[in-house]
């Protein structure tokens, strides 16, 4: 048993309690990492803001005793029975996500939803045995997703843990185990745009900023900007390649008609990053008869249902979803870390802030107010 400091959310909405935790010994298949460097990102912010009904089909919390956020940098501590590609002193990610290595999805090449280790807001203990392995006087703390890195210790099961490089530096690529992979791996893994090819990327938040990131990466001709804010134009031309903007408040027809107008009958691929079920329609329209595909990749409400007129597809007009970029876990996300080392991805101009652990607070409210993209939280600061 490790006593470490903690960010507990206590209430939902309310500001995140200093706490000192006991951090348990990881059990079969787990390891318990130390964690220098974490994130957070707008989908923490949901959950945490999460009051009453559920309004997003993730956000099932029964009870806010809870050590939230789900990516970050860390360091192997120690290793429970049965984990045999992990030890003390590894660099690692911890991911919201997995990868079994032995279900139907991660044999498949192409699917990296894991049976065992999917995404699930319902569990607040470890799969071994359902059981916390934090508390605070006496008291359980509910872990977050698997991770729960907003504690100077945590513990995750084996299949979440991604080894990475030891040379890449800590305090960047925490971020590459959330957000930035979704955005990224939903254009470069799954709409694959060809070099040239047109993509309109609708939400230029981080996920969308990454999609945009991906698409430059692809070599596209031209990158189109879909979002209500004009600010968000700004920073997409500047450091990610966007090309041109488009505001559908400053049109007086569809978004997704103006954007076939300007393209000549639409884009060859676009990708979706708000959850709004319109932009989904709209990102869907949007591409081009014949081969254009659009991608979604935002969660939309629980009652939202998506409506288009079945000739959109037997005009060849292909829709996806994605998931966390497509990406298996611990077999790709290592090659996204190296893309970065070998400077083909750029993850600094996604950081806009960082602050100490002791103030974690403050990167909530710059994220509720949208006055950044990313931004560290220095767990030994």
């Amino acid at each position: 048993m490790v006593v470490v400091a903690a960010a507990v959310a206590w209430e939902a909405g309310k500001p995140l309690v200093m706490e000192e935790v006991e951090v348990a010994p990881p059990q079969r298949h787990e390891v318990r990492i130390k964690i220098h460097f974490t994130s957070l990102c707008h989908t923490d912010v949901c959950f945490w803001e999460a009051k009453g009904k559920p309004k997003h089909p993730l956000s099932s919390f029964t009870s806010f005793s809870v050590l939230r956020y789900f990516s970050g940098f860390s360091v192997v501590e120690s290793v429970g029975e049965g984990v045999t590609d992990l030890q003390p002193g590894d660099h690692v990610l911890p991911i919201f996500t997995g990868e079994c290595g032995d279900c139907p999805h991660c044999h498949s090449e192409e699917s990296n939803m894991c049976d065992l280790l999917r995404i699930n807001t319902d569990r607040g203990g470890m799969i071994h045995d359902g059981q916390s392995r934090f508390s605070t006087k006496g008291k359980p703390i509910h872990h977050f997703l698997g991770t729960s890195t907003f504690s100077e210790y945590t513990v995750v099961h084996s299949g979440q843990v991604v080894k990475i490089n030891p040379d890449a530096p800590l305090d960047k690529v925490c971020i590459v185990s959330c957000g930035l992979s979704t955005g990224l791996g939903a254009t470069l893994n799954v709409a694959k745009p060809k070099r040239g090819q047109s993509v309109a990327i609708f939400g230029l938040g981080a996920v969308g900023l990454a999609a945009a990131e991906g698409a430059r990466i692809a070599g596209a001709g031209r990158i189109i900007g879909v979002d209500l804010n004009p600010n968000r134009f700004e920073e997409g031309t500047k450091k990610f390649g966007v090309t041109e903007f488009v505001n559908p408040r400053d049109h007086d027809k569809p978004v997704q008609q103006v954007i076939t107008e300007m393209t000549d009958g639409g884009v060859d691929r676009s990708v979706e990053c708000t959850g709004s079920v319109q932009a989904m329609i709209q990102a869907f329209e949007c591409v081009h008869e014949g081969w254009g595909v659009a991608v979604l990749v935002g969660v939309p409400r629980q009652d939202d249902a998506f409506k288009t007129h079945p000739m959109n597809f037997l005009n060849e007009r292909t829709l996806k979803g994605s998931f966390f970029g497509n990406y298996k876990p611990k077999t790709d996300i290592p090659g996204v870390v190296e893309k970065y080392m070998n400077k083909e991805l750029d993850l600094e101009k996604f950081i806009t802030h960082t602050v100490p652990f002791s103030e974690i607070n403050k990167a909530f409210d710059y994220m509720s107010k949208g006055d950044c993209i990313r931004c560290i939280i220095n767990m030994g600061a």
